[in-house]
């Protein structure tokens, strides 16, 4: 088996129709399966999707676990050399996981690797983004984006500074299209991703743990993917300032962690 694709479902039954049904119809040159985890849905009763797509491995998780341990107990069944945590509420539009698969194959110092992501009118999605730095924070308070091409502040800065036209190796990509070796997971604490936080935040964090390591993250735009960003989730803002307050307090000095937060504070407009 080359690739595992792993969807996290919770009361989006015709989002991850969708996203199966994409998945079949753009994959091709590769084997995989679709490891679909149910998180006690109360929309529909999660074995529709088996009566729909026979095919695929459905498990009944009888709790809500969240996003990381959703996809952990999916990984467990995994097995494809290749793991693509793919969100419910994302439709393919090319072949984008052979498109990724083949980056991984060409790149063994890459860890983990994700696709272009487009709103549904086709306007990119920021999914390239730097870890929390003084150094950057500075570089914008200042403004010293200006003093340098639009092309090379994007690979300096990310997010928004960045056209997501090109193969770049930013700090860490979203979770939304995340592939990653199977093996790769023997070198994180426990063998498996961190599951720390129910929702948002997990996709910075397992960055982080593989550039520790020593390996790189990519961004591959040819694969390309519509997301329907904020239909899979439920109070985001909540969980994202929660967890990224654990995430700082877990990897940086309390010194650092105040600079970041107050140099934050002035770069709000």
């Amino acid at each position: 088996m080359d690739v595992s694709v792993i969807i996290v479902n919770y009361n989006t039954f015709q989002l991850t129709c969708q996203c199966i049904e994409s998945i079949v119809d753009k994959s091709r040159g590769f084997s995989y399966e679709i490891i679909l985890i149910d998180n006690a849905s109360t929309e529909v009763d999660a074995r529709e999707f088996k009566k729909r797509f026979p095919e695929i491995i459905l498990i009944l998780s009888n709790q809500n676990v969240g996003f990381a341990k959703g996809n952990n107990l999916g990984i467990q069944e995994a097995k494809g050399k290749y793991i693509l945590l793919l969100n419910s509420d994302t439709v393919l539009k090319n072949n984008a996981i052979l498109l990724c698969k083949t980056h991984l194959d060409k790149h063994a110092n890459t860890a983990v690797v994700s696709a272009r992501l487009e709103y549904a009118d086709g306007t990119v999605q920021h999914n390239c983004q730097r870890f929390p730095s003084i150094g950057y924070k500075l570089f914008e308070l200042f403004r010293l984006q200006k003093l340098v091409s639009r092309k090379r502040r994007g690979m300096i800065l990310f997010g928004s500074f960045f056209d997501h036209n090109v193969p770049a190796f930013p700090d860490w990509v979203w979770g939304t299209f995340f592939m990653f070796r199977k093996e790769s997971l023997m070198t994180l604490p426990e063998h498996k991703l961190a599951d720390d936080f129910f929702m948002y935040g997990e996709d910075m964090q397992w960055c982080l743990e593989f550039r520790r390591r020593g390996y790189a993250i990519a961004f591959e735009p040819a694969g390309k993917v519509i997301h329907y960003m904020g239909q899979s989730g439920g109070t985001a803002k909540i969980w994202m300032e929660q967890n990224a307050d654990i995430f700082m307090k877990k990897y940086y000095h309390p010194l650092s962690r105040w600079i970041i937060r107050n140099l934050d504070r002035l770069l709000i407009p």
